[in-house]
């Protein structure tokens, strides 16, 4: 197997944009040689067979949306309030968003995995993951909430971006900031509110 990194960088980008474009039966090594604009036969040089191309690709896409460190040092500084919560889930569902491809890629990864144990594994692990630590660190910087309030603005919001991406007519671009802040409103109720 060969081993640099920026080219099997270049190739998972590549299997990235087959999987979103022509889903997981268009993935073939040489599709992904072509998109990757590579010479025949590169892909098979790089992985082993097509279940570990579909599992770099999931590792791949978690590295490629991966936020800015700088974010979350930004919102440590300010107050820990529903406003802070909902100014968070506009830039996750923005920068989630405009991974589209990413993100359809990973939808056709995640209906592989229902015949792919191993792959099963991987996003169901890598999945978890994110979600406990974006529990910890909603819980432990003092947000308003809970886990169970992370856990259903991880829900709802998820669902948003797959009508987004998906069904772009559904609800027109313009009311997605809306609902984003709706759903944060709903989910985590004003404390100054009167019950």
């Amino acid at each position: 197997m060969r081993h640099n990194p920026a080219r099997r960088a270049a190739l998972l980008d590549a299997a990235i944009e087959v999987l979103a474009r022509d889903g997981a039966r268009g993935l073939t090594f040489r599709a992904v040689d072509t998109e990757a604009q590579v010479p025949t036969g590169t892909t098979s040089n790089y992985f082993t067979n097509r279940d570990d191309l579909l599992t770099q690709v999931g590792h791949r896409f978690y590295e490629r949306l991966a936020p800015d460190p700088a974010l979350f040092t930004d919102l440590l500084t300010g107050p820990r309030d529903r406003a802070q919560v909902t100014a968070l889930m506009h830039e996750v569902v923005d920068r989630v968003s405009h991974f589209r491809s990413g993100y359809l890629a990973l939808l056709e990864l995640r209906l592989e995995a229902t015949r792919r144990p191993e792959l099963r594994r991987l996003l169901t692990d890598r999945i978890r993951a994110d979600l406990d630590g974006n529990i910890a660190y909603h819980v432990q910087s003092g947000m308003p909430g809970d886990a169970t309030t992370v856990t259903v603005l991880y829900l709802a919001l998820n669902w948003l971006i797959l009508e987004r991406l998906t069904l772009p007519d559904l609800f027109p671009e313009e009311q997605i900031p809306d609902l984003i802040t709706t759903v944060v409103e709903r989910i985590l109720p004003d404390p100054n509110a009167p019950a």
